[in-house]
């Protein structure tokens, strides 16, 4: 007799007989047990860009071209784990996919329009704390609110036009690398492969590094100026000051490059060994579900190293945000 604990193949379309795949079932606890992780990962990424999207659309100071920035990142990672984790969740877990074609082909465009849309507006925050801290005096005159709005839709239009682009086979015939009923096999060949390596990892890595190295140089170019101008009496104090400062620079430089790294990396090294890429590579769905994690880190990397993150959050949790003039309340 066998048990739950023994994996079993079966028909993924049983009544199509030999037209259909084979799937290997997974054992119940490992099936319960990556359920109850994923499930629980989605859920955080959820909750918390929730909290940021809240926050930032409720508190009338929290109404700035930056934080429009956070509100579209927060967005785009919420959408991911509405749309896209679910459904990977089912991909990972059940070896056969039972959604149809249709949902085959929306699945992989809405998660790489998602994602593309995260990177972008990722660029998008690290030119807006580019010129906020290296032009300090042009950014009430550069960045306006209706130029972030403009540079938000664009990089959303972008993103979509992107991967429709290069999905477009898949989309127009989401099933023509399928061998059999059950399998939802997308492949991405090494020509688009290298564009999608260069748009949305190379190019956005590069600027992302570029621009957070010069604000981490004026930085520390400008705590060392304030120590300079200081009086002897207060020397001391001002150097640990500006140490601080100076760790506090190269640990949120180094978080942000760190985790944007190891998210997307490992996804794009078939294109930077020259292979395509398939969804059908034992590695495929740990990669992917790096790239998606990230959804979940962005809120903390983004938000909650802002004090007013965490005042929001109390007035929310303790239900403040219902009283009537709390959209006045001051959390800055």
């Amino acid at each position: 007799m066998m048990t739950d604990d023994v994996e079993r193949a079966e028909l993924c379309f049983p009544q199509l007989l030999n037209l259909s795949c084979t799937g290997v079932m997974r054992p119940r606890t490992e099936a319960v047990l990556l359920y109850s992780l994923l499930s629980c990962i989605t859920v955080l990424t959820v909750v918390l860009n929730l909290l940021v999207i809240i926050s930032i659309s409720h508190f009338k100071q929290l109404h700035t071209p930056t934080n429009l920035l956070l509100l579209s990142l927060a967005i785009s990672d919420l959408l991911v784990g509405l749309l896209v984790m679910p459904v990977e969740t089912l991909r990972f877990i059940e070896t056969c996919w039972l959604l149809g074609d249709l949902m085959c082909a929306l699945s992989y465009i809405i998660g790489f329009t998602l994602t593309s849309a995260s990177v972008g507006n990722m660029v998008l925050i690290s030119i807006d704390r580019y010129v906020a801290i290296c032009y300090p005096l042009q950014y009430s005159t550069q960045i306006t609110r209706s130029r972030v709005e403009l540079s938000v839709c664009m990089c959303w239009a972008c993103s979509l036009l992107y991967n429709g682009l290069i999905l477009k086979e898949h989309l127009s015939q989401p099933d023509r690398h399928n061998s059999c009923f059950g399998e939802c096999l997308v492949v991405i060949n090494y020509v688009s492969g290298t564009v999608d390596l260069v748009f949305t990892f190379i190019g956005p890595c590069l600027i992302i590094v570029v621009l957070y190295m010069r604000v981490f140089v004026v930085a520390v170019s400008q705590a060392r100026a304030m120590q300079s101008h200081v009086t002897v009496a207060a020397v001391g104090k001002v150097t640990i000051t500006a140490k601080r400062s100076e760790r506090k620079a190269a640990r949120t430089l180094g978080v942000v490059i760190l985790m944007f790294l190891m998210s997307f990396c490992p996804y794009y090294y078939p294109s930077l060994a020259g292979q395509d890429i398939s969804n059908s590579a034992s590695s495929w769905a740990i990669v992917s579900w790096l790239v998606y994690f990230n959804s979940c880190l962005n809120p903390l990397i983004y938000a909650l190293f802002y004090p007013w993150f965490r005042k929001a959050i109390k007035y929310i949790v303790t239900l403040k945000i219902l009283d009537q003039c709390s959209s006045l309340a001051n959390i800055i």
